[in-house]
């Protein structure tokens, strides 16, 4: 199945899901469980009938009996997929009779998986007996269409993140306190910059799961490896209902992994301090009211430089917490990338303090600003930061400083996204960076536009208005900001055969034949006998 195929399928299944949605009395946070469960249950069959072939292949023949042993749990697991109870299967669901409870036959087999495979105890939906038997019926159809059915590979992973984006675009998702699902775009941005093909990865912040979920992408597109096989996943997450999708994200796309429910200003549950190979996260932004006279954060680890205190001695803001966290789980050689308020590049007081003490490790490799809009519910512009143990030594001093304010292609009237070149470019520069290879930014420039235009030698330079990398002092003369801004100009283009004078000149005769018409309306008002 194409590219396009795919995106025609997730486009077509959502607009038959949403219709039917819009025209029940649920609204889209109601609805948003109940069907994310139907997709996993779809892909768990098809993904069973995959693996089978393959398990029937690989078992071991008895020398005793000449015969093959019966396939069990361990056998399906280890070839990505789930082992099905009859009664658990989408194929059993979607030919039960009209006669027969579709709500009540629904729950039980989220009850027969979850009995099967405790990772998911209590964790997918079985609230099926509040819709109505008609809706859930045409429903269970929609994912029953031969172009369903017949979908290999990934294409199931695909809808699910495109249905998780759609309902947090309807407000379905954590959008409160600062959190937000992370579109897309700035994940690609995090995995193809710090490259996690390998060892622990860890999201103490990690929402649905999106950043794992995208990591196995990479894994699978770069090293053809089993992404488990490759690396071992772990997530923190607040809120019971994102950990239950996290849990569920990683059950569709065949990704092992821990997910604990858990206060990461409050606990450090997997205790990975100093021990992960990558570090990805999008925290909520901005949080206040943390607790700073809690014992755990008093003596927590993860803070070598301390708490951002007030000089009320309380903490109003909670990102150079995070950045803190993100730091200390890092091994010697482990890389960080996160989003971040666009405010923390700036921040002053106690959080400049911490940001000096970061920059002085010698560990910030880039800061990437990121404009506006790339969020699906808020218009927010961002900072996308990386943190990086084993830089060189020649670029323990320098900093890469990419304003990307202005690169990006636009999806709708509200939403900004980065086009494909786009992000192989930025990528591009990162890699030519890290690489201390200026020719790194050459490989792609005959193939990508983006790369062509600003960088027509294929070699890296300084852009203006783009890209700088910045030494300590210079950033020592910012301040210690990290805002790219401030590094990287802004680029003026002039054009040499546009009648500037001529165009002023027209400006000025229509504001003075303007200034007159409104002269004579005032006029004409005034001599108005009341």
């Amino acid at each position: 199945m194409t590219q396009q195929n795919i995106k025609q399928l997730e486009t077509e299944l959502w607009d038959a899901a949403d219709d039917l949605r819009a025209n029940s009395k649920l609204t889209a946070a109601e609805y948003k469980d109940p069907l994310l469960g139907l997709v996993l249950l779809r892909f768990a069959q098809n993904r069973y009938e995959d693996a089978k072939i393959e398990v029937q292949n690989n078992l071991p023949i008895n020398p005793r009996t000449g015969q093959k042993r019966e396939a069990n749990k361990e056998d399906y697991t280890a070839a990505g997929a789930i082992l099905l109870p009859e009664k658990a299967k989408y194929d059993y669901l979607a030919n039960l009779p009209e006669s027969e409870d579709i709500a009540q036959a629904i729950n039980n087999a989220m009850k027969l998986i979850e009995a099967e495979y405790p990772d998911l105890e209590g964790i997918l939906p079985k609230s099926y007996q509040e819709f109505d038997d008609k809706l859930l019926r045409d429903l269970v159809r929609v994912f029953n269409k031969d172009a369903v059915k017949n979908a290999k590979g990934d294409v199931f992973g695909r809808i699910y993140e495109f249905f998780l984006m759609k309902f947090s675009m309807q407000g379905a998702g954590a959008q409160e306190g600062g959190e937000f699902f992370t579109p897309p775009s700035l994940v690609n941005l995090i995995v193809n910059f710090i490259q996690p093909n390998h060892g622990i990865v860890h999201d103490p912040a990690c929402g649905s799961g999106g950043m794992f979920v995208q990591t196995a992408h990479f894994i699978k597109d770069h090293d053809n490896k089993s992404v488990n096989e490759a690396i071992t996943v772990y997530g923190t997450e607040l809120k019971s209902n994102n950990t239950r999708l996290a849990k569920m994200n990683l059950a569709i796309h065949g990704i092992e992994g821990k997910i604990i429910e858990s206060n990461s200003f409050y606990s450090n549950p997997h205790n990975l301090t100093g021990q992960c190979d990558f570090v990805m996260a999008n925290p909520p932004f901005n949080v206040d009211k943390i607790d700073a006279k809690n014992k755990f954060l008093a003596d927590d680890e993860r803070l070598p430089f301390g708490p951002p205190l007030t000089g009320k001695g309380t903490i109003s803001n909670g990102n150079y917490l995070w950045m803190q966290y993100f730091h200390s789980y890092l091994n010697e050689t482990g890389r960080a990338g996160f989003v971040m308020a666009s405010s923390a590049t700036d921040a002053g007081n106690a959080e400049k303090l911490i940001r000096q003490k970061l920059i002085e490790t010698g560990d910030v490799e880039c800061i990437v600003a990121i404009s506006n809009n790339f969020f699906y519910t808020r218009s927010l512009p961002c900072h996308v930061w990386f943190f990086n143990k084993g830089k060189k030594a020649e670029n323990k001093d320098k900093v890469l400083m990419i304003d990307a304010r202005n690169t990006f292609r636009k999806v709708s009237t509200t939403i900004n996204a980065f086009s494909e070149d786009q992000l192989e470019g930025l990528t591009a520069i990162m890699n030519a960076f890290r690489d201390c290879n200026p020719k790194a930014v050459s490989s792609s420039a005959v193939e990508n536009a983006w790369l062509a235009e600003h960088f027509p030698k294929g070699t890296y330079q300084d852009v203006e208005g783009l890209c700088k990398i910045a030494t300590l002092d210079e950033i020592k003369e910012q301040d210690y900001s990290l805002t790219p801004g401030r590094y990287v100009g802004v680029k003026i283009d002039i054009d040499m055969d546009f009648d500037y004078k001529g165009r002023m000149q027209a400006i000025h005769a229509e504001l003075a034949q303007l200034n007159t018409e409104a002269n004579a309306l005032m006029q004409q008002i005034q001599s108005v006998k009341l």
